[in-house]
This record gives structure tokens, sequence and C-alpha cells, in this order.
């Protein structure tokens, strides 16, 4: 969108893996966001009691988010979301200083059509190799979209990581 108002979280080169990430409008979302969770911090609620994650880009968004900037929280879901082959956000699981990272819960339609399964399944397998506890739910013949079964184990997931 060259940096026209839009309704996405930030500028992408085109929907695939195999392009470049736009890192300067990622890294501007990123700063907004921190600003929020301070903003959390400040309002009595500590980062160990929060969940960051998204759908779609806002998954890929809370991604770049927690492994880059706030790896002490509770835990990260990505819904129907994926990242570049050559995320940065490989990298910052590699290199995190914040061990144990928070938990991963990523769920995808099987018939998604604007973000193929594939894609979230190996953004899966790679976040897996480079260090992350991460759990891929797949949800047979649902598209880019969310269903009652994917958010109700959204919700108990959440749950648990908040009882802990």
């Amino acid at each position: 969108m060259r940096g026209a108002l839009s309704h996405v979280w930030f500028d992408r080169h085109k929907i695939s893996q195999d392009c470049p990430e736009h890192l300067e409008s990622i890294d501007s979302m990123c700063d907004n966001l921190s600003a929020i969770v301070q903003d959390e911090i400040r309002a009595g609620i500590p980062k160990h009691r929060m969940v960051i994650g998204g759908f779609s880009m806002g998954g890929a968004m809370a991604l770049h988010l927690v492994s880059r900037y706030h790896q002490d929280v509770a835990g990260i879901f990505a819904l129907s979301s994926f990242l570049n082959k050559d995320s940065v956000v490989y990298q910052a699981v590699e290199n995190a200083t914040q061990r144990p990272l928070p938990e991963l819960l990523q769920c995808h339609g099987t018939a998604d059509e604007l973000v193929f399964h594939s894609w979230g399944k190996e953004t899966n397998s790679l976040l897996k190799k480079a260090g992350l506890n991460t759990s891929f739910h797949s949800f047979p013949d649902l598209n880019h979209q969310l269903c009652r079964q994917e958010l109700e184990l959204l919700q108990s997931w959440i749950l648990k990581k908040l009882s802990l």
C-alpha cells in the first residue's frame, strides 16, 4: 500500500512466503503496539499475564512483536497466519535471551485460499526448529475465517496460560 491508510497491519510486497518482509512498516507497527503493552503495564497488568495474538496479518504481527520485543508474555497465538520464509522472526527466536519463550498456539483452516494451510504449517515447523514451543491445529474445510471449535480451543488455551 506504500504507506497509504488501509485495514492491514503492515505493508507486504505481495501475499507470498517467497518475498522479503517490509520491515520498515513492521517495525513501525511494533513500536505502536509496544506503546500499548507499556500502557497495560502502567495500568498494573504484568507482562507475564498478557497473551498476544491475532488473525491473518495480525498473527504475523503478533509473532514479530513477541519474538523480537516482548518475549516475556504468557503466550502467543496466530490464526490463519504465516511468516515469510526469510522472516527475521526465526532469527529472533534462535537468538532469544528470554528462555523459555512463550508458547505459540497456531490454528489454520485446510481450505484457506488466501493464506494457504501449507504456509501456516511451514511457519510453525520453522519456528519449532528455531526453538519455539509450538502447537499447530488444522481445521478441515475451513477457509480464511474462524470457527467455533477454533475459538473454543483458543479460549481454553488462554485460560490455561493465565491460570499459571
